[in-house]
């Protein structure tokens, strides 16, 4: 399984876009900033949003199209299903 993967700071922060094979240790790197860059620059470690997919290839490419999206419909589509922009950590790792 793939995931495609939002993160971001706070409630309409810095946001981050990402692919993963294995999104738990994923996440588990950005919060705890041992991805060096850009999230542990910009503290953006709170997983708002997420899709799997079966194929690494469509996970790929839904991560390349929505890199092109306008921020705008980054948070609507965020806030469709996490309008409180909850960290959806917790309900992984349960």
């Amino acid at each position: 399984m793939y995931f495609v993967y939002l993160l971001a700071s706070r409630r309409h922060g810095t946001l981050y876009l990402g692919v993963t094979n294995d999104l738990v240790p994923r996440v588990h790197e950005h919060k705890n900033k041992t991805a060096v860059g850009f999230t542990a620059k910009y503290n953006v470690h709170r997983l708002v949003w997420f899709e799997t997919h079966d194929d690494i290839a469509a996970a790929i490419a839904q991560e390349k199209r929505m890199k092109k999206w306008q921020r705008d419909w980054k948070i609507r589509l965020i806030e469709e299903d996490n309008p409180d922009w909850r960290d959806l950590w917790d309900g992984l790792i349960r």
